[in-house]
C-alpha cells in the first residue's frame, strides 16, 4: 500500500472512494474542523465535504480540508497534511481502526469527541451510511487501484517532481492522475445537447422526405388504376356494340331500286331476287 502520499495528489482520487464515517454506538459521523483540525461528532450529512472521508492507501483523507487523520502526541487526534511527517497511517480490521504499527488502542467516540482506547466494542466501531465497515471501503479502494499499491517509496516531495517507484514515469503519472481528476462536465453536457439536437433535425427531414415519396406513389398508383379503369371500359363497350360495315353491292343488293313500283302496287320479292306485283290488272 501507499506510505505516504501527498496532500496535492490525494486530492484527485477523493472523489472515487468517499464515504462517511458514522460510529455504530452513538449514530454520529465524525467531521473535521477546516479551523483548526479538530475532529468532531455531528448528526450525519452526506452534503458536507467535511464528513468525507475516503482511503488513501493506509491513510484516511478528509475530502473538506484535504488532510488526513492524524494522531498528536500521546492521545490527541486530528487532521494534518497528508505531506507531512507526523500524519498517522491505520490498520482496519472488523470496523476497528487503529494507529499502524502501534498498540495505543482502538479510535472510540467520546463526550468530546474521538480519542484511542484500548477496550473495543461498539463506540469503536466505524460504518458508512449503509452500516457498512469502513475496512470494506478500504477493500474496494484496494481493487480499484492495484497500480498504487505495489509500492511503499516515493521520490520527492513536489507534484512537479513526483514519481512513484511502480516503473510509472512522470508522463503515465500524470495521465494517470488526469483520469482520475474532477472537472467540470459542462462541456460534455453540451456536446450531447447539440448531438442530440442535430439528430432530432436529422429526424424530421428524414420524416419529411418520407411523407413527400409516400405521397407521389399513392399518385401514380391512383393515376394508373384510372387509366387501367378507363381502358377497361372502353373494351367493354366496343365489346357490347360491335359496328358493321356493309360494301356498296350489298347495300345495292339489300334495297333494290324499284323503278317500276307504282303508288298503292304491292310487291313481292322472291329469294331467287325476282321481284313480282302480287296482284296485276
Amino acid at each position: 500500500v501507499l506510505r505516504e502520499w501527498p496532500h496535492s495528489y490525494a486530492g484527485f482520487f477523493a472523489d472515487t472512494e468517499a464515504f462517511l464515517m458514522k460510529n455504530a454506538k452513538v449514530k454520529l459521523c465524525l467531521q473535521a474542523s477546516p479551523m483548526n483540525g479538530d475532529l468532531l461528532l455531528e448528526d450525519c450529512n452526506p452534503e458536507s465535504d467535511f464528513q468525507d472521508w475516503s482511503w488513501q492507501g493506509d491513510s484516511l483523507m478528509n475530502h473538506g480540508t484535504q488532510s488526513c487523520l492524524s494522531m498528536v502526541g500521546a492521545n490527541r487526534l486530528q487532521t494534518s497534511l497528508c505531506s507531512s511527517v507526523g500524519y498517522t497511517r491505520w490498520d482496519c480490521s472488523n470496523s476497528l481502526l487503529s494507529p499502524l504499527g502501534s498498540s495505543q488502542g482502538y479510535l472510540v467516540a467520546n463526550r468530546k469527541g474521538v480519542a484511542l482506547n484500548s477496550v473495543g466494542g461498539l463506540k469503536a466501531q466505524w460504518q458508512d451510511v449503509a452500516d457498512r465497515s469502513v475496512c470494506e471501503e478500504k477493500a474496494e479502494q484496494d481493487r480499484y487501484f492495484p497500480a498504487a499499491l505495489a509500492s511503499t517509496h516515493m521520490y520527492g516531495h513536489t507534484a512537479g517532481n513526483m514519481t512513484l517507484a511502480l516503473g510509472i514515469g512522470q508522463e503515465e503519472l500524470e495521465e494517470l492522475l488526469w483520469f482520475f481528476r474532477r472537472e467540470d462536465p459542462s462541456t460534455w453536457n453540451y456536446s450531447v445537447l447539440a448531438l442530440s439536437f442535430v439528430a432530432f433535425i436529422l429526424g424530421l427531414l428524414l420524416l419529411a422526405i418520407n411523407i413527400v415519396r409516400n405521397r407521389k406513389r399513392k399518385i401514380h398508383m391512383y393515376r394508373e388504376a384510372v387509366q387501367t379503369t378507363q381502358q377497361a371500359e372502353l373494351e367493354a363497350k366496343q365489346a357490347l356494340m360491335p359496328v358493321q360495315e356493309y360494301s356498296p353491292a350489298e347495300l345495292q343488293k339489300q334495297e333494290p331500286v324499284l323503278q317500276d313500283q307504282r303508288s298503292g302496287e304491292v310487291v313481292v320479292q322472291w329469294k331467287d331476287g325476282t321481284v313480282t306485283s302480287l296482284y296485276t290488272e
